[in-house]
């Protein structure tokens, strides 16, 4: 009997030890989806980078409070899933968002997001921004329109004293 609550134990622990370490999390209640659907979900994650394991209440329960996340006991009823990531912060939110968008079964419980507990409607906003790349090439797209902007206004001038010239 003490062999298996200390492998409960240790499994608390590892499932602690994957919510302190992950960068964004998602809690969600998958239930009414088909196995089709939450293997096409797993497949999305997975290309994602995303973890996605489906935990006992209790569990969770425990995990999170050596965590130290508190408020995630009010989300913990009824079947529960979670998706974490150590890399791309709104990489769960992104894919479980669109895929709850496609799939009403889904429903998102709560997030955290390094370590602060967020929304359901907070992590669908988070779901809807871009991604680091898209990010990135937005912003290199502002900084690079100013210079753009002065090459194409010096090119015109040339343009217009060329054709004055040719004019005369």
């Amino acid at each position: 009997m003490s062999s298996i609550i200390e492998a409960k134990k240790q499994h608390v622990e590892e499932i602690a030890e994957q919510l302190k370490s992950s960068v964004s999390t998602v809690v969600v209640d998958y239930r009414g989806l088909t196995v089709a659907e939450v293997t096409e979900l797993r497949k999305q994650l997975r290309e994602a980078g995303v973890q996605y394991k489906v935990y006992k209440n209790t569990m969770l329960r425990r995990a999170a409070e050596q965590a130290g996340i508190e408020g995630l006991d009010d989300f913990l009823t009824g079947p529960t899933a979670v998706a974490f990531t150590t890399e791309d912060v709104v990489a769960p939110a992104k894919v479980i968002a669109g895929f709850a968008k496609e799939h009403e079964a889904l429903e998102i419980k709560t997030g955290v997001m390094e370590g602060s507990l967020i929304s359901a409607d907070e992590v669908k906003t988070v779901g809807s921004l871009p991604s680091h790349e898209g990010l990135v090439s937005m912003l290199l797209s502002v900084l690079q329109a100013p210079m753009r902007n002065f090459a194409y206004a010096v090119k015109a001038v040339g343009e217009d004293k060329e054709n004055a010239e040719n004019a005369e």
